[in-house]
């Protein structure tokens, strides 16, 4: 055990070859003199990933394939030379990722990447990989895998990385990882490895060094001659957040305290972009407001929801689980929403006249919002939730509205005579 890890038994089956890449990693890092928390490392699904929780490092874990997208973002983000970012992924993941290892290798983006090929997918069941070599039995290929797998090696050396090279998973290969992981720009270490739980079994009386010479995978350093990525290539901005106008702080603040609300309707009918103008119209009165969408991938079709967190103090956690206020105008919201609104056990439920109320403790509040037409039915809602409770003022509503310069694509006189009614 030292600064990188938290303990010495690593969660791997007995003779897994990713205990050794995580010790001999760790100790790669120690001889470069990082601290634990000068490292993000970034793990992909499969096997190796259940490391995160055994160091002392930053971790992020990413979905299948995406380790190295996830870990070319925070290289983009981070100007400190100081800093180090390493990537693990398995086999299985450089396969369904392939792309973004060579994007990170073209670019030659400062991150460190490490292949743990155990020539199959170990934690779904032993299935063919990318990277599996021709010949290797595997669930899926029970009388050998009859192609060849991809040299990634190759593969990110002619993309462009600075550095790549394999190694064999076995012994104290943390000169190796030294190297590496010192290099400037992208560099990616493949380390050969066999799976004790599918790899070995389905393979009987093969050795690792046996299975590698025939695959034709030779060990060794690849190098290309070039500086790392240097930041100000292709820059727009020093800062996003510059971008963003300031909300002003113009109107008395009303609310005390903190408000959840679900907003929820059809797709295509502006429920996010109505969830934006409350919570900017709840900023301007010196509130603190979160907000986050759900809808289908397929654009435009389904239900939509927003929620909106308000409050007066700094929101530490934006998730909501049953809400003060609901908002529902349609019935693909109603339908999304209602597990939530049968869990209100006060609150109020703003609902369309064309849906009926399922069975909740909160306080039923009927009104044909679509009255004004689909797409403006929750702002019309979200118009009248602020009216009804007082809670945000109508006016600032309506001068975000005007200040984002979508009032003639609203039908705000409509609104306001339906409101004043």
């Amino acid at each position: 055990m030292n600064g990188f890890l938290k303990t010495s038994q690593l969660p791997y089956c007995k003779g897994c070859g990713h205990d050794l890449i995580a010790k001999k990693s760790a100790e790669a890092l120690e001889k470069l003199e990082y601290a634990p928390l000068d490292v993000i490392v970034v793990t992909d699904i499969g096997c190796h990933g259940i490391i995160d929780k055994c160091l002392n490092t930053h971790t992020v874990h990413g979905l299948h394939g995406r380790s190295v997208a996830l870990g070319a973002g925070i290289s983009f983000g981070i100007e400190n030379p100081g800093k180090k970012v390493l990537v693990f992924i398995g086999d299985g993941g450089s396969t369904i990722g392939l792309q973004h290892i060579m994007e990170a290798a073209r670019l030659n983006l400062n991150m460190s990447v490490v292949v743990h090929n155990n020539m199959l997918y170990g934690m779904t069941g032993g299935q063919t990989s990318g990277l599996t070599p021709r010949g290797f039995c595997t669930t899926t290929s029970a009388d050998g895998n009859p192609f060849a797998g991809y040299d990634i090696c190759e593969l990110a050396h002619t993309a462009g990385a600075a550095y790549s090279s394999r190694i064999m998973g076995v012994g104290d290969i943390s000169g190796e990882l030294t190297e590496a992981f010192s290099v400037e720009g992208f560099s990616l270490t493949e380390i050969m490895e066999i799976c004790p739980s599918y790899g070995v079994k389905l393979n009987p009386r093969r050795k690792l060094a046996e299975i590698v010479e025939s695959s034709g995978r030779k060990t060794g350093v690849w190098k290309n001659e070039r500086t790392g990525f240097v930041l100000e290539q292709g820059k727009k901005c020093n800062d996003l957040m510059e971008e963003l106008k300031e909300v002003e702080n113009d109107f008395p603040a009303r609310l005390k305290g903190n408000l959840s609300l679900v907003l929820s309707g059809s797709a295509g009918e502006g429920i996010q972009s109505a969830a934006t103008l409350l919570a900017k119209a709840a900023m301007r009165s010196g509130c603190h407001v979160t907000q986050k969408g759900s809808y289908p991938v397929t654009v435009g079709v389904g239900f939509s929801t927003a929620e909106v967190n308000i409050s007066t103090e700094p929101i530490n956690f934006h998730g909501i689980g049953v809400p003060d206020v609901a908002i529902i105008t349609s019935e693909d919201g109603l339908t999304h929403s209602k597990k939530r609104i049968e869990g209100m056990k006060g609150g109020m439920l703003f609902l369309d006249d064309s849906l009926d109320a399922p069975s909740t403790g909160a306080e039923v509040i009927k009104r044909d919002f679509r009255s004004v037409g689909a797409r403006s039915a929750c702002l019309y809602a979200v118009f009248y939730f602020a009216m009804h409770t007082k809670l945000v003022d109508t006016e600032a509503i309506f001068m975000t509205i005007e200040e984002s310069g979508m009032a003639a694509k609203m039908p705000l006189d409509k609104i306001k005579e339906k409101i004043q009614a």
